[in-house]
């Protein structure tokens, strides 16, 4: 490896590892700290800590990967993707902020479940924590995959010692510091992949002299890749915009709505967030696209199309270039790591540990209790990760959907429907997960295809999940004056800090 590529990852790690440092002596005296920044984050660093945790691996490497492989009509996902991220900014952020902390001060999504329907059997604490956890991990793993790529193919180490390194570095400063230092960090790595996927396109651009003839080579190499139109036709571009459909149950980007400071800095984390988004996920899919006609030409071998970033770093940028580009492709992945690796180290200690184990348990042991939590996961994460096979697209689209159509309906319902009950929550989230579940793993096909070929497993989720809130709403009695009062209150705020 280049002298200047090894300086700018050392480089980028330790400002990771500083960042971790600085958040453990400001944010970690109690849980509410650790687990959500005291409620503090500012507009830009909620916006770019949303958008990095969002993003990840699937950015730099999934997404140019399949504009690759298949071309143009992988469109669809990124329009999918910049409806739904604008309209979880628009109906989501402002009443989940105030209803959360209206609602006992909740700060995780399963303890905000149980007390915006006033729960007193659990139930509903901890079926949503199980599926945190289950979905989260194979979550995680999907980004830890991403860094064993990343090692294997840029510096010629084992894939496995990738993954240790990958999971290591993030676990070292979520574990000190907390949710604030993972929200700094996803905001200095979101400024690193922004940068990234803004300059390799454009030099792509310049060496080839316009787009013309970067439409031409690829017309040339396969011209189906032009086509917008996925091969499944009108179900492929319900599938791949049904993405967008996801963001309302994505817990590591929407507890970051929940730790703004006020619903007026909403408006601002919005342009900023929707502004990054588009320029950064233009960028990536430009990046697959104008690979194509980069490897065509220059007669390159491309064993695996996710790693299309890590060529194009490699063979057109001076090495301390290169290595900063390289660090853009960890940035991505471990924002993302650290935020899944936070949410689900809180489920486990808030909605596990503190409601069920320890009730009377001290701040600092939570804390304490947390950190075990993500040492353990990141175990787990490994684990899974160890097949090289795995695809990152694959494995983020099975984890997207089991949230989407366990929690998407259920938070956008809770947030506007008054009638709403706790059993329909409950019939929600198992509705909407065993759906997806189903729908990826029966052994049925069409056509010697799965279901999910010709359909993303999130639409007939999120479907029968809203179904099912309905119904068991309807038919059950009416919420108690309390929760009725706190819902008005909820509304009533929300338009005044508006």
């Amino acid at each position: 490896m280049e002298t200047g590529t090894i300086i700018a990852l050392l480089a980028y790690f330790l400002v990771m590892l500083g960042i971790g440092l600085y958040a453990f002596k400001a944010s970690t005296e109690d849980s509410s700290s650790y687990l959500l920044g005291g409620r503090k984050l500012g507009p830009a660093v909620t916006a770019l800590s949303a958008g990095a945790s969002d993003m990840s691996g699937w950015m730099v490497m999934g997404l140019p990967g399949a504009m690759y492989l298949t071309g143009l009509s992988n469109i669809w996902i990124a329009i999918g993707l910049i409806i739904g991220a604008y309209l979880n900014y628009l109906i989501v952020a402002p009443r989940l902020r105030m209803y959360t902390e209206l609602a006992s001060d909740s700060i995780t999504l399963p303890e905000f479940f149980e007390n915006r329907f006033e729960d007193k059997t659990r139930l509903l604490r901890i079926i949503s924590s199980l599926v945190f956890i289950i979905f989260f991990t194979v979550y995680t793993s999907s980004g830890i995959v991403g860094g064993g790529k990343l090692f294997e193919s840029s510096f010629g180490l084992s894939y496995e010692l990738g993954l240790f390194v990958t999971a290591g570095v993030v676990v070292i400063y979520t574990l000190f510091g907390g949710f604030l230092a993972v929200s700094l960090t996803d905001f200095v790595q979101g400024c690193i992949m922004l940068i990234a996927l803004v300059l390799v396109p454009t030099v792509l651009l310049v060496e080839f002299d316009g787009y013309s003839t970067i439409h031409n080579i690829v017309a040339a190499v396969d011209s189906e890749r032009l086509n917008f139109i996925p091969d499944a036709g009108i179900l492929g571009i319900i599938s791949a915009m049904a993405w967008g459909l996801g963001y309302f149950g994505q817990p590591h980007i929407i507890v970051r709505f929940m730790a703004i400071r006020t619903i007026k800095d909403l408006k601002l984390a919005r342009h900023i967030g929707m502004s990054w988004m588009i320029v950064a996920i233009t960028g990536a899919m430009a990046t697959g696209f104008f690979g194509i006609a980069y490897v065509s030409a220059n007669n390159l071998s491309l064993n695996d199309a996710e790693t299309i970033f890590i060529l194009l770093s490699q063979v057109l940028f001076h090495p301390l270039i290169g290595g900063f580009l390289l660090a853009a492709i960890l940035a991505a992945i471990m924002s993302t790591v650290s935020s899944q690796l936070l949410v689900t180290s809180s489920s486990l200690t808030e909605d596990i540990y503190k409601a069920f184990l320890n009730k009377n348990a001290s701040e600092k042991e939570l804390v304490l209790i947390s950190r075990i939590c993500v040492v353990i996961v990141a175990l787990i994460a490994i684990g899974l990760a160890y097949n090289r096979d795995s695809s990152i697209l694959q494995l983020v689209s099975n984890a997207w959907a089991g949230f989407g159509a366990s929690f998407g309906p259920l938070i956008v319902f809770g947030l506007y429907w008054k009638r709403m009950t706790f059993s329909a929550a409950l019939a929600g989230i198992i509705i909407g997960a065993t759906t997806v579940l189903l729908w990826i793993y029966l052994p049925i096909s069409i056509a010697g295809q799965s279901l999910s070929s010709y359909l993303y497993e999130i639409v007939p989720g999120v479907i029968l999940s809203s179904i099912a809130i309905i119904i068991v709403s309807l038919k059950g009695k009416q919420p108690s004056q309390s929760i009725q009062l706190l819902f008005d209150t909820m509304v009533r705020r929300v338009r005044e800090d508006s």
